[in-house]
C-alpha cells in the first residue's frame, strides 16, 4: 500500500523485498536528483518579483532595499502585498517538501519528520528563492522558505522559533536581528528535539547539515544588517507604506 508517510514511492515500488538491488539505487539516486531540482525550481520563482510587476507594474528590485522580499514589499507597496509575497513564498516551499515526501515519505514520528530529503528539498528551496535561475540568481534572503522549512518539518521547534522572532523584533524593531537569530537557533532546537524525542545521536546527518547550511547561508545573506545594526545605521521596521533606500531582509 502506498504511504506518503513510511517510504514514499520509492517505498511502494520496491516493495516487494528488492530494495538491495541495482534497480532500488538507480530510482534512489534518481528521486535524489529529481528532489533537488525540482526543490530549487520551485524555490526559484519569487513571489515578490511576479506580484510587483502584475499589480503594480512594476520591479520591487527597483525600490527601497532592491531585495526581492516581503519586508521590502511591506515598505514599498504595504501589507496586502507583503502577505500575498508571504503566501506565494509559503506555498512554493511546501511544494518543493511536498515533491520530496511523495518520493520518499515525510516520516512523522512523534510530531517531526525525520524524512531526510524533505529537509534537502526545503534546503534546496531556500537556495533558488536566494539564487533564482529566473532571475539572474538574484532573489530574497530565503528567511519564509525557511520558515516554512521548518513549520512542515518540525512544527514545536518552528513555534519556539516564531516566539523568539517575534519577541526580538518586537522590542528591537529589527527584523533581520529577529531572522537570524532564528536561523541560528533552528539547527540547534532541531537536534535537540530529535535527542530529546529518539535518544542521543539520533539526529540524521542529511537533516542536522541541511539546517546548518540553511543556518550559514543566511547568516551571510545578512551580515551586512547585522553590520549596519553594529553601527545603529539599520532601519527599524515600519506598517506604513514607504519608499525609502534600505538594505533590509525579507
Amino acid at each position: 500500500m502506498f504511504n506518503l508517510n513510511e517510504g514514499g514511492l520509492l517505498a511502494y515500488i520496491f516493495r516487494n523485498g528488492v530494495a538491495e538491488s541495482w534497480h532500488y539505487y538507480l530510482a534512489f539516486i534518481g528521486f535524489a536528483v529529481l528532489t533537488i531540482v525540482i526543490a530549487y525550481l520551485f524555490g526559484s520563482i519569487n513571489s515578490a518579483i511576479i506580484l510587483s510587476k502584475i499589480f503594480y507594474h512594476d520591479d520591487i528590485r527597483n525600490h527601497g532595499s532592491k531585495n526581492a522580499g516581503m519586508t521590502n514589499m511591506l515598505r514599498t507597496y504595504g501589507l496586502g502585498a507583503a502577505g500575498m509575497t508571504l503566501l506565494g513564498d509559503l506555498l512554493k516551499t511546501a511544494l518543493a517538501i511536498f515533491v520530496a515526501g511523495f518520493l520518499f515519505g515525510f516520516g512523522y514520528v512523534g510530531g517531526i519528520s525525520t524524512g531526510e530529503f524533505c529537509y534537502v528539498a526545503g534546503l534546496f528551496a531556500v537556495m533558488g528563492h536566494i539564487f533564482p535561475i529566473y532571475y539572474q540568481f538574484k532573489g530574497g534572503k530565503g528567511v519564509l522558505s525557511t520558515a516554512t522549512m521548518a513549520l512542515i518539518l518540525s512544527p514545536l521547534p518552528f513555534v519556539f522559533l516564531l516566539l523568539v522572532f517575534v519577541g526580538i523584533v518586537w522590542a528591537s524593531k529589527y527584523v533581520s536581528l529577529g531572522s537570524v537569530t532564528g536561523v541560528i537557533l533552528y539547527p540547534i532546537l532541531l537536534n535537540g528535539y530529535f535527542i530529546w524525542s529518539f535518544g542521543a545521536g539520533s539526529t540524521p546527518g542529511l537533516i542536522s547539515l541541511s539546517s546548518i547550511l540553511v543556518a550559514i547561508i543566511i547568516v551571510w545573506k545578512h551580515w551586512g544588517n547585522l553590520q549596519r545594526i553594529s553601527n545603529r545605521t539599520e532601519r527599524k521596521i515600519s506598517f506604513k507604506k514607504k519608499k525609502e533606500d534600505n538594505d533590509n531582509e525579507e
